[in-house]
């Protein structure tokens, strides 16, 4: 009898398969914005799913330095209302007609949102690392969330702004936490067109030293 070491062409052709898809799935994702969400809930064992996946991201040491606050229902209007009056002074200049226009654009916004993520960074008291390390590892389980999400044909965005990040230490972080802002997920219209986006040429981004 003999035994081949040989990879099978079956065998072969399924990780290129692979490949394919996950490499599709990488390029494809985008930034989807709350506007252009439609309002429809999330199944919440796809939302498990997609937070669980966030946990599979590389981390040093296995500090898992991550926490996840999922805001629904009543909590998109409040985050809208937030908005509305963390931006008031900001549009203080401008008629009082374009001052209400734009505050109840900042209150509608999350509405469609199936739901938002705090994504929070969790300092390990027991082992030293540098910060930006775990900030690193929060960042890549965030890139997880989006991969899954577009995988499921779910839109998502992260915004860092500063009022997503005010809004998401108000929720009781201790010492060793930092808000790191909101994830927003919901579904688009299939009539939607992905933005046509570009990376720059390989060649000028990498240097083979052999």
């Amino acid at each position: 009898m003999i035994i081949s070491n040989k990879p099978s062409k079956t065998k072969e052709s399924d990780s290129s398969d692979k490949l394919k898809k996950i490499s599709k799935n990488i390029r494809n994702r985008r930034s989807i914005y709350a506007n252009e969400f439609v309002k429809k809930e999330l199944p919440k064992n796809l939302l498990n799913e997609i937070l669980t996946n966030a946990t599979w991201a590389p981390n040093h040491k296995m500090t898992e330095p991550w926490r996840f606050i999922v805001f629904k229902g009543k909590y998109l209007k409040e985050y809208g209302e937030f908005m509305a009056h963390y931006y008031k002074d900001f549009y203080s200049d401008l008629s009082p007609e374009a001052q209400k226009e734009k505050l109840n654009y900042l209150r509608d916004y999350p509405l469609n949102a199936a739901c938002l993520i705090g994504i929070v960074m969790v300092r390990n008291t027991k082992i030293d690392l540098p910060e930006w390390e775990e900030i690193a590892a929060v960042s890549s389980a965030v890139q997880n969330i989006a991969l899954t999400c577009t995988a499921h044909k779910v839109g998502s965005y992260w915004s860092t702004k500063g009022v997503a990040i005010d809004y998401v230490a108000e929720f009781g972080l201790a010492e060793n936490e930092k808000s790191l802002g909101l994830l927003y997920l919901g579904y688009y219209p299939e009539s939607l067109k992905s933005s046509k986006k570009k990376r720059t040429p390989l060649s000028k981004k990498v240097i083979y030293l052999e």
